[in-house]
């Protein structure tokens, strides 16, 4: 672990990197699926929960791709995360956000398949994290985890046909294709 007083300052760059075990690891550049998945499951959850509260249990959210987010000693660069606006009024202007995310989603890929299942995960929960969303491209899936004490609880496994309605965002139901990023059936 590198004292807080040595660790190099965040600058940006053309390369993705989080600061792990007091190490920066590059974050791959993501291929097509990753990143379509990401640009879907941003939409879909973006589109109805990134504003002030509404009726109907949308809204309330802030919702960004790619932030630096500083957990303990760590910084990670979540593909998606969300923070309740009751809880975080005013997205600050910092880099990376020190406030604990409410909600992250991880689009899974082979060059960061362990990265995200065992070691991220296990840090989120460390840190709190209320919701983690693994998203599957190869598979074609979405698991849904609940922080519980001890450990994350496996709320939804679905597939890419299925339609379901998400924790945290459980007011709008989506079909787990349209967070892969799949075209809206017409």
């Amino acid at each position: 672990m590198v004292p807080p007083a040595q660790r190099p300052p965040l600058e940006p760059s053309l390369t993705a990197a989080e600061l792990v075990d007091g190490a920066w690891r590059e974050k791959p550049a993501p291929d097509r699926n990753h990143a379509n998945a990401q640009a879907g499951a941003t939409t879909a959850v973006r589109g109805p929960f990134h504003r002030k509260s509404q009726p109907g249990g949308r809204g309330g959210w802030w919702i960004l791709t790619e932030a630096d987010v500083r957990l303990g000693a760590e910084i990670f660069r979540p593909d998606i995360a969300g923070w309740r606006r009751e809880r975080v009024p005013v997205l600050p202007d910092e880099r990376p956000l020190t406030a604990t995310p409410d909600w992250i989603c991880e689009v899974i890929s082979s060059s960061n398949r362990a990265h995200d299942t065992v070691l991220k995960q296990r840090r989120y929960h460390q840190a709190g994290v209320p919701w983690y969303w693994l998203l599957d491209p190869e598979a074609g899936t979405l698991i849904v985890l609940k922080h519980e004490p001890q450990g994350y609880l496996e709320l939804l496994v679905a597939e890419r046909h299925e339609v379901v309605r998400p924790e945290p965002f459980a007011a709008v139901q989506v079909r787990v294709g349209l967070l892969l990023g799949d075209d809206p059936e017409e």
